[in-house]
């Protein structure tokens, strides 16, 4: 019950890729490349609307010397991420379900191949290991183990329940259809067109016959970054760009969560959509604006 890609890197090792996983130079990615031609985060798998996609970050890419800022992937692709340095998709898997979790204040998400239950500021699912979760989830292949605590590895399959920070979350079956983030589809609340003036220190929010809101320091900081990733960047790459000097993982979920909480206050005290910043529940956050917004990047 797991979606992936298999892709053949430039030095002939595979490489099973899911939801959330970076390509780039980081050490950290799930598909490291030791080039300088290649972004630190330069492009991300996502599962979205039933098909796995690749989403350009913070470098570009050509499928058959085509380019593009995203493609659905499929077996046989030869994509360019630099002369002579091409990634060959060699399979696409997806299941007809796979494995979510959900619960109280954790909406209905798919599993990443390996993620945490990390308790504070609240319960919530980070994708890959953090050290201080009190559970970890993660694929084996053919099936997913879980740990918790000290307790040693087990089995995970539907029906199961994993305690973090006094609440208690299922795991399910998700239709592989209704997995990942719907980038496009109205999800209701006030949606009227946005004129988005990103400058990195501010950022200007127009809306016809409504004052303008004006977001300034690290709220503006957080779209500005976004604006420039031009799609959806795993959590630990953006916090990592706004507070570059802190290394510690559950410092940089702390402070990240508390502005983004605040930026999505301001946005509601000020009657804007608060799904303009997007999480898909598996450790990526996004700019979610519609055919109708505007954005000016002039960061």
């Amino acid at each position: 019950m797991r979606a992936f890609v298999r892709v053949e890197s430039p030095d002939g090792r595979l490489h099973e890729l899911v939801h959330g996983d970076i390509v780039g130079r980081l050490r950290a990615a799930a598909l490291h490349l030791d080039d300088g031609r290649v972004s630190e985060a330069h492009a991300m798998v996502s599962l979205r609307e039933g098909e796995l996609r690749l989403v350009a970050l913070r470098g570009a890419f050509a499928v058959h010397g085509r380019p593009l800022s995203e493609v659905v992937l499929a077996p046989g692709q030869r994509i360019q991420l630099a002369r002579d340095l091409e990634l060959t998709v060699v399979d696409v898997v997806l299941p007809d379900h796979i494995l979510a979790i959900e619960g109280d204040g954790l909406p209905r998400q798919a599993l990443p191949g390996v993620c945490s239950l990390v308790p504070v500021p609240r319960p919530h699912l980070v994708a890959g290991w953090v050290e201080d979760a009190d559970a970890w989830l993660w694929s084996t292949g053919s099936g997913w183990s879980v740990r918790q605590g000290d307790a040693p590895p087990r089995d995970l399959v539907p029906g199961d329940r994993v305690d973090c920070g006094g609440a208690t979350f299922a795991i399910v079956a998700l239709p592989v259809q209704h997995a990942g983030l719907e980038p496009t589809r109205q999800r209701g609340g006030i949606d009227a067109p946005l004129h988005l003036v990103a400058r990195f220190d501010t950022v200007h929010v127009h809306r016809d016959g409504e004052p303008v809101l004006v977001l300034s320091g690290m709220l503006a900081r957080i779209i500005s970054e976004l604006v420039s990733f031009g799609g959806p960047v795993a959590w630990q790459v953006l916090a990592g760009q706004l507070w570059p000097r802190e290394d510690e993982a559950a410092v940089l979920r702390s402070r990240l969560d508390v502005n983004l909480s605040r930026l999505r206050r301001k946005l509601r005290e000020a009657r804007v959509r608060t799904d303009l910043v997007a999480t898909d529940g598996a450790g990526s956050i996004e700019l979610l604006t519609y055919a109708h917004d505007r954005v000016e990047d002039q960061t």
